[in-house]
């Protein structure tokens, strides 16, 4: 993508990101077409012997995986502030993945033995292509919205009816909170191809790696997108896009990526899974509480874990009010005390169970038919393991801070949504 047309309109930080940080959906194509059959095609499953012949590593360093999102946070303080070492554990340097095809592939080869995948991707591995992916804990809270274009005229979901909206997945919460939006508000969400005419009460989806859409939008591509931060601060910041809506403000406290590992190395390994997850609360517990230190520690401006300024990221993870938003109403539920993003681990199994229920009412491309005989019960208690978060809960203490926390009954909620 050419930044020439709009260079004298850019600020010079605007101009930075878009010609340093910006990776073509070309570039996104061509690294998942390498690294193999799975990335290259979402919906293409190898058989359950081909998962078998598959076998994690034998040593025990921890190998990380991410994307370059908020949603790693927790992984990346862990490694950052020495909480794996304290553990007894080697850890490399996390290793940065752009897309998240590619992130998939890599842990499913045993490139990396702990990452964070958006909670629907790992429903979508076990259950679709029969992969031992294990959810360990939650990464966070919240973290994510809708941003349009200023070249658009939105104050609410009813307002993206005609146009092109970016998810970062199909199989991810951004995708199903979008469309409980769109269809609150009487539109139809489709998705068709370039050139294809979109109805007044369609809203066109497409896939786009998160790093892209902010200069898409800057360029008018696409109207608006909904994905994890920092990529909405730069969408605000960098493209001169408006916060439509918090998903935080829609599902309480909602998770949106979680922690994984193999079950095979999980359960031949019970004591390494153990101290990697004491590290990983411990670092829960530090990022909830030292938002603008973990912000800058990770930025460009810190240990360049995140490509972008240290300001883009304090944005991320810190500016949530209503004498910030008040205006454009992006939080209308207040009263819920929620951050922009929070830290908590413990995975919440009435949240697992919305999930699968709202899967399998959510358009996504690609045959989901696996999901038509998926029990929202059975994957509660067969895709998640709680006992080594709950043991680390139990070593570490301060996630009890976290808002929604419920004295009376801290290992149970009910789901709230509220569109």
């Amino acid at each position: 993508m050419s930044n020439e047309k709009y260079t004298r309109v850019m600020t010079p930080d605007e101009l930075e990101y878009l010609q340093t940080h910006e990776m073509s959906r070309r570039d996104f194509l061509l690294d998942s077409l390498a690294v193999g059959g799975l990335a290259a095609s979402f919906g293409l499953a190898p058989s359950m012997s081909a998962w078998a012949g598959i076998q994690p590593p034998d040593d025990e360093v921890v190998r990380i995986g991410y994307l370059p999102i908020t949603d790693a946070t927790v992984l990346l303080v862990a490694h950052a502030k020495g909480f794996f070492e304290e553990e007894g554990l080697t850890a490399e340097r996390p290793t940065l993945i752009r897309g998240w095809s590619p992130l998939v592939e890599g842990f499913a080869a045993g490139k990396f033995n702990l990452v964070h995948f958006l909670k629907p991707i790992p429903i979508w591995m076990r259950y679709n292509n029969g992969f031992p992916v294990k959810i360990m804990s939650w990464a966070h809270l919240n973290g994510s919205g809708v941003v349009v274009g200023k070249h658009i005229k939105a104050n609410n979901f009813s307002d993206l009816g005609g146009l092109q909206v970016a998810v970062p997945y199909w199989y991810s919460m951004h995708n199903i909170v979008l469309q409980m939006g769109l269809k609150h508000a009487g539109l139809k969400p489709v998705i068709k191809n370039q050139g294809e005419p979109i109805a007044p009460d369609e809203v066109n989806l497409q896939i786009m790696p998160p790093p892209d859409m902010p200069p898409a939008l800057a360029a008018k591509k696409i109207d608006a997108f909904i994905v994890a931060e920092p990529f909405n601060a730069a969408g605000e910041l960098l493209a001169g896009g408006k916060m439509l809506r918090f998903t935080g403000d829609i599902w309480r406290n909602h998770p949106c990526c979680v922690v994984c590992m193999n079950e095979l190395q999980v359960t031949k390994n019970p004591e390494w899974s153990q101290k990697v997850m004491n590290a990983i609360v411990k670092a829960q517990v530090y990022s909830q509480e030292n938002k603008q230190e973990v912000a800058r520690l990770l930025s460009k401006d810190g240990e360049k874990y995140l490509p972008m300024k240290a300001k883009v990221v304090e944005r991320a993870m810190t500016l949530y009010s209503q004498e910030a938003y008040g205006e454009s109403n992006a939080i209308q539920n207040a009263s819920w005390g929620s951050g922009r993003i929070d830290f908590q681990p413990w995975p919440f199994p009435s949240a697992t169970k919305l999930i699968v229920d709202e899967l399998k009412n959510t358009l996504v491309g690609g045959d989901n038919t696996f999901l038509n005989d998926l029990d929202p019960d059975f994957v509660v208690n067969d895709l998640v393991d709680y006992q080594f978060v709950k043991k680390a809960m139990e070593k570490h203490s301060g996630w009890e801070r976290v808002p929604g926390f419920n004295a009376a009954n801290p290992f149970d909620r009910e789901e709230i949504v509220s569109i």
